[in-house]
């Protein structure tokens, strides 16, 4: 780990000094993390003398300016909640020692962070992983894994549900939160988070994919074997249900196999699903469902996707999209 190298700072106050002393003895911090108090309480003495005020005088109302102006000079809404805990923790030992009436740092968070966008790939990618056929490949896991991808991209499963899935229904299997495929119906029937069930059509290239797969899937384990197969829709090599650590390792290097530049995990073929239909279609309650979102305020994450993707074809296509160089 790269060393913190301490600029020279503020002279720090004799009761942060003892603040500092108090952690390297009493709580037996890292020296790293000495280092960044350090750091940290050099950045409030600072602070601090901008409003002409010592360390111990400052209000919330101080540490909520500090807070913004970090904020406005780019500093990070986590990288500001670290500095933030530093600050408290100096507090909390001050009052405790009488040096404070109370913490102003107490009740101050900082900046919320914005969450970022889902991965998700464009159609041209996710069509090509899909139609990916790798050549010298072993036939049985060619079948097994083109099924996999066209049930995380054409129904948008988590990886717990694809994994979970069996060949039919069965008490058992209900109890245990396993859904199942009811190919005839083209339906996928699965159990998500909170054992809600949901129906989930399967599109045509996704049922020829499984017809496929399951005309092949007890061919290595012929005879009385194949008898004691897991009633796992999909298997690994023993004859066991498939791990989800396996469907991450296949999917990459499938990716790979594609020519994707990105290395695609099955969460990120979830998200192109709901990308690419509410994109098609414009219906978030309808994407809400077919994903299992018990609020709509998940599902809205996809609205932004889909207004960075209209913002890209209006700024392309749009004649007035982008001002002209002034001479």
């Amino acid at each position: 780990m790269k060393p913190i190298v301490v600029e020279p700072g503020p002279q720090l106050p004799p009761e942060a000094l003892r603040y500092l002393e108090h952690a390297r003895v009493e709580k037996r911090l890292a020296a790293r993390t000495l280092t960044l108090y350090t750091l940290d309480l050099q950045r409030l003495v600072a602070f601090a003398a901008g409003v002409d005020l010592p360390l111990l005088r400052l209000q919330s109302a101080h540490i909520r300016r500090f807070v913004a102006q970090m904020h406005a000079g780019g500093r990070s809404g986590r990288g500001i909640a670290l500095i933030l805990s530093g600050w408290r923790g100096f507090f909390t030992w001050a009052a405790r020692q009488g040096l404070v009436a109370h913490n102003p740092v107490q009740d101050v968070r900082a900046p919320k962070a914005p969450k970022p966008l889902p991965k998700t790939l464009g159609v041209d990618d996710a069509v090509r992983l899909a139609e990916h056929a790798a050549t010298r490949a072993d036939p049985w896991l060619e079948a097994r894994d083109a099924a996999m991808v066209e049930l995380l991209y054409g129904c948008g499963l988590r990886v717990g549900e694809l994994v979970g899935l069996d060949l039919v229904p069965s008490p058992a299997a209900h109890s245990q939160g396993r859904g199942w495929i009811d190919l005839q119906a083209h339906e996928a029937h699965v159990f998500g988070k909170g054992s809600k069930r949901r129906s989930l059509p399967v599109g045509q290239a996704a049922a020829r994919a499984l017809a496929h797969w399951l005309a092949l899937r007890e061919q290595p384990f012929g005879g009385a074997a194949a008898a004691r197969l897991d009633g796992a829709l999909f298997l690994g090599r023993r004859g066991a249900r498939i791990t989800a650590q396996t469907v991450w390792l296949r999917l990459r290097q499938r990716s790979q196999g594609a020519g994707l530049t990105t290395p695609v995990h099955p969460h990120m073929l979830r998200h192109s699903f709901a990308s690419h239909l509410l994109q098609s279609s414009g219906d978030l309650r309808a994407v809400q469902e077919l994903l299992g979102h018990a609020s709509i305020t998940t599902t809205q994450v996809y609205t932004r996707l889909d207004f960075q993707h209209l913002a890209k074809v209006y700024d392309q296509a749009h004649p007035r999209a982008r001002k002209k160089p002034e001479s």
